[in-house]
Order: C-alpha cells, then sequence, then structure tokens
C-alpha cells in the first residue's frame, strides 16, 4: 500500500471509529454553562426540582431519575438521552413527546443547543 493509501485509510479508521458527528461534538461546554442559566427555573444539575435533575442525563434512559414524577408521555417514550435525542428534544419538546410536562417552546439555534448538550455531558452525578 502506498503512503498515501496508508494515510486516507487511517483517516477514514479515525473518522468512521469517532463514530457519528452529533451536537454534543460541536458544542462549547463552557458557553453552554452560562445558558443553562435559563434552566434553572426548573433544573438543577444535582438534584431534582420542578424537573429532573440534570447530573448524567448523557447517556441516561429517559424517565429514570429516583424521586421524580414523569408524564405518562416521558415514562412511554422509550427515549435514551444521547446527543441526538437531546438535540431534537430541545429543538421542540412537545413535537419529540407529545404530552409531556415540560412547559418549554424549545431553542431554535443549533448551536446554542449543542452548547448546552456539551455542558450536560460534564454532568455526573455523586
Amino acid at each position: 500500500m502506498s503512503r498515501t493509501a496508508s494515510l486516507l485509510a487511517a483517516t477514514a479508521f479515525a473518522v468512521f471509529a469517532a463514530g457519528p458527528a452529533g451536537a454534543f461534538d460541536k458544542g462549547d461546554a463552557a458557553r453552554g454553562k452560562a445558558l443553562y442559566a435559563q434552566c434553572r427555573s426548573c433544573h438543577m444539575p444535582q438534584a431534582n426540582s420542578v424537573g429532573p435533575k440534570h447530573c448524567g442525563v448523557v447517556g441516561r434512559k429517559a424517565a429514570t431519575v429516583a424521586g421524580y414524577t414523569y408524564s405518562p408521555a416521558m415514562r412511554k417514550s422509550g427515549l435514551t438521552w444521547t446527543p441526538d435525542t437531546l438535540d431534537r428534544f430541545l429543538t421542540a419538546p412537545a413535537r419529540t413527546v407529545p404530552g409531556n410536562f415540560m412547559p418549554f417552546a424549545g431553542l431554535s439555534k443549533p448551536q446554542e443547543r449543542a452548547d448546552i448538550i456539551a455542558y450536560l455531558a460534564t454532568l455526573t452525578c455523586p
């Protein structure tokens, strides 16, 4: 194999091994933390409030935080909170999970969603 072919193969492997690019990959967690201030009227990172806590949300199955009462729609959604599903939900919560309890219209700006998702990915539960 030529040097050029080897480099192309290595590059292709690195791209595919990393998985599909999503909102999380393009986000700025520091900016997301600042944007998250608008979420704090209902959510806190480490404790349930009006909405469920957000620590550990990325990768978690929807409607599974202990001690929080979810809507029947959210319990039946079957979602797992990946960067892609979070992006879709944050775009239009009522359209993504009709009948959910979250009274939030959504975020129209893709970069803001990406930044918030990147921040959410940093939140770990104790």
